[in-house]
Parts: structure tokens; sequence; C-alpha cells
């Protein structure tokens, strides 16, 4: 990809007196060069943004959402959870042709901001950072809970419960991983995926197998819509939150290595593997107990599943699954609540110090702390499950208005809008992937809108204190 120039600039001060930073000089497919001297390097390729993408969707969901789901919606899951994909699946394709345009650290954030505004930017930026957050606390404290059902499993008494300590360890060590370089957190991040798929894989080929009597008598399907219609809609959105990884691949678009063909593969990709994964997981653990009995195991019903087919080594082997799941999760969460912190700061709504780069490791460390110090919080208070909702109306709101933003782009035609990739079908893929994202928010929990409501009002008025002067690209 030829060198990429940007030819207008933003503007305004913030609070501290801090201009947004000069947009790079120049994009290529090795770094993004600025004119500080600063080059933040590409250092992901198309297996490591796929690891990105799976690792995330195909942590907590697969292990946690099959009991719960069944129970909602019996054999009909099947059927939200490809819902959910083709939802993810319709917001995929138009972020890629963003990302193609605007490889930056930011993903979202970034695409938002330039395209509708400074306002729209820093709702969805900061309201990014904080669900970001949210959702890696809940993921350590998941790994937590899997880790100390393993001692359990292998009857190892602890004197204390382990769950919060595993969380914050963890915590800690991927946030220093990520300080020593994204290509460590990447190749990390590729072994565990790798592993996991393979588990995984193993698993479900055995399951489908022994449901349609080859390894046993086979299952008779139970009635598909055993609970009605309605409940397909509303676990579609409860199990919604098992696809916000492929977001995080355009979060950090500027590390990935060609982006024009790396990203579009990577997010589509992601979206579509993790799809066929979950269906195929319903399918093949209503098989084994039914939907009823499956909901009666709420949370840990995959490792009764395992353990129905294959005994005590097939359910300590899901629960070491669960770990690296929960794991993968948190790895990919940190490092892209991390970028979204650099693209804030350096457009000066947040301060200019989160957005420095080390020199020696090519990674802005500062904005790894300032995401990875607040997670750790929040793990040890281990009470992140509603705050992980809040997170999923979060993304929701920011995939509906990229969408959007791909729409306004598209009709205002700016000269520096030259994206590699352009969406298939439009406008209709966009505006669908809007109201579909905008329309599952209605199937959420009160309290859950309720507070995503005031994160947004908050992230409305930090702006308005700190930052409203400032001017982006988007502000035409």
């Amino acid at each position: 990809m030829p060198e990429q120039p940007v030819d207008v600039g933003p503007g305004g001060e913030n609070v501290a007196g801090e201009a947004p930073a000069a947009e790079p000089e120049a994009v290529t497919d090795d770094a993004i060069l600025h004119d500080d001297d600063v080059e933040l390097e590409r250092t992901i390729g198309l297996i490591g943004g796929l690891a990105i993408g799976i690792g995330t969707m195909i942590g907590a969901g697969i292990f946690v959402f099959p009991g719960l789901a069944a129970a909602n919606a019996g054999l009909a899951a099947t059927l939200s959870f490809a819902i959910g994909g083709l939802i993810a699946l319709l917001v995929a394709l138009p972020t890629s042709e963003l990302a193609t345009a605007m490889p930056r650290s930011g993903g979202g954030y970034y695409f938002i901001s330039r395209s509708m505004g400074t306002a729209y930017g820093a709702i969805v930026g900061l309201g990014l950072w904080l669900g970001l957050m949210f959702a890696s606390a809940f993921y350590l404290v998941g790994l937590g809970h899997y880790a100390s059902a393993v001692f359990a499993e292998l009857n190892i008494a602890l004197p204390a419960d382990p769950v919060i300590g595993i969380g914050l360890l963890f915590g800690a060590v991927l946030t220093a991983l990520s300080i020593g370089g994204t290509e460590n957190t990447a190749k990390l991040q590729n072994m565990v995926v790798g592993v996991l798929l393979a588990v995984l894989t193993v698993f479900l080929s055995y399951g489908v197998l022994d449901a349609v009597g080859v390894f046993g008598g086979g299952t008779v399907p139970e009635q598909f819509f055993s609970r009605g219609y309605f409940p397909v809609l509303t676990t579609a959105a409860l199990v919604f939150t098992s696809y916000l990884g492929f977001a995080q691949v355009a979060t950090v678009a500027g590390e990935i290595k060609q982006p024009g063909r790396n990203l579009p593969l990577a997010m589509v990709g992601s979206v579509l593997i993790v799809t066929v994964f979950y269906v195929v997981t319903i399918f093949v653990a209503t098989s084994s107990f039914g939907a009823e009995r499956l909901g009666e195991f709420g949370e840990t019903a995959m490792v009764e599943v395992a353990r129905d087919f294959l005994g005590l080594p097939g359910a300590v082997a899901i629960l070491g699954a669960g770990l690296l799941a929960t794991f993968s999760s948190a790895n990919a969460s940190i490092l892209s609540a991390s970028r979204a912190v650099y693209a804030l700061s350096r457009d000066a709504l947040l301060p200019r110090k989160a957005s420095k780069v080390n020199l020696r490791y090519g990674t802005p460390h500062v904005a790894l702390l300032a995401a990875g110090g607040p997670i750790l919080v929040l793990v040890g208070t281990g009470r992140v499950e509603l705050l992980a909702e809040v997170a999923s109306f979060l993304h929701l709101i920011m995939y509906g208005l990229m969408c959007v933003a791909l729409i306004v782009l598209r009709r205002r035609n700016p000269d520096w809008y030259s994206p590699s990739y352009r969406v298939p079908a439009y406008p209709v893929v966009p505006a669908v992937g809007a109201l579909a994202s905008f329309g599952l928010i209605a199937f959420m929990q009160p309290a859950s809108i309720g507070i995503g409501i005031v994160v947004m009002l908050t992230s409305y008025l930090w702006y308005r204190y700190y930052a409203g002067d400032v001017t982006l690209k988007g502000d035409l």
C-alpha cells in the first residue's frame, strides 16, 4: 500500500492548553509515522488479527452461555447465536471499509470522530475505554473462577478462595507483556487461540458424531421453538456479548500489517469462524442433555456435557479450555483498551501524556497503565457482571454509529477518504447494521440501559468541560 498522506488536520485546545496531535505524516504497511518522530510499528499480521477477534469472541461466551441460552430459548438458541453472528457480520463489513480508509489505533472512536464530529467521538471513545476495562475485569474474574473450578475438580484444597488473586495476577502479567511489545502479546494470543480451537474442534467433532449416532444411539431432536418465538430475540440480545471481539481488531488497526488486506479478512473471518463454533456448540450441548436439563446446569453446562461424553478427563479438558478462553479474552481486551486511551490522548480528549510511546518497545506504555491499573481495581471488587452488560450496551451504540459514519462519509466523499475495501450492497448493509445494533438494545435489561446512558452522559460532560474547543477532522 502506498504512503497515505492526510490533508486535513484537527484543531483547538483542551483546558490544559493541549492541541490534538497532527495527523500522521504517512501511513504505510509497516508503521504510522508522526511528525514528532514517533513511530507506532505494525507488528500484527493476519493470523494475529484473527487471533485477537476469535480469542475475544470465543472466550467466556462459548463456555458460559450455552446453558443460559438453552434455558431461555431451547434448541432455538442455535438460531439466536446465528442472529447474533449475522448482526455482527453486518457491522463487520462497514467497519472493514472504515478501517482500510483510516487504519489507526482507536477503531470505532477514530472512525466516528472523523466522520461525525468530536462530540460523537468523545462519547464513543470514552465509553469504549470504560467498556473494555469492565469487560477485561469480567474476563479476569472469570479466569479466576475457572481456575478455582479446576482445583475443585482435582480435589485440591486451598486455604482461601483464589478467584480474585488469580485474576489480579494475570491482569498484572498481561499488562506487563503488552508494555513489552504487541509482538509479544500477539504471539501469545496466537498460541492460546490455536490450542483453544484445537481442543474445541476435537470435542465438538466427537459431540456431532455422537449426536448423529456414530458413537452412540443418536438423539431425537426436540421441538425447535419449544419456548416460543420471542425468546429467540431476547436470547440473541443476551449472547451478543460473545460477538464483541471483531471490533477490537479495528481498535488496534494502527498496528496491523498490510491493513488494506488483513483488516477485512481478520474481522469478517473471525465473525464467521466463531458463529460456526457457537451454533455447533449449542447443537452438541442440547443433543447431549436436552434444553431443559442443559439449562439447569447454568454457567457450567459445557463442563457437564464434556463429562457426559468423556468422563472426568473431558470435564478437566473443558475447564482448561475455559481458562485459555478467558485468558485470551482478557489479553485482547487489555490491548484494545490501551489503544483507545492512546487515540483519545492524541486527540487532546485526555491528557497528552497518555499517548506517550515507549522508545524501547514501541508501545504506548502510559495508555497501557491507564487501562491496566483501573482493570486491576475492578478485578479486586469481583463484582463486574452488570458492568460487563453495560460494556455490551456501549459497544452496540458504537456499532450502530459506525454504520451511520460509513453512510455519512460516502455521502460527503471527502478527498482523504479512499478505502481499499468497499462494503457490498451499499447502503443496505450499513443501514440494516445500524438498525439491528440499536434494535438489540431494546432487549437488554433496563438497569444495563440506564447505566449505559449515564456513562454516555458523563462522557459528553467530560468532553464539554475538558475539550469543548477541540475540533477533529469530521467537524465540517
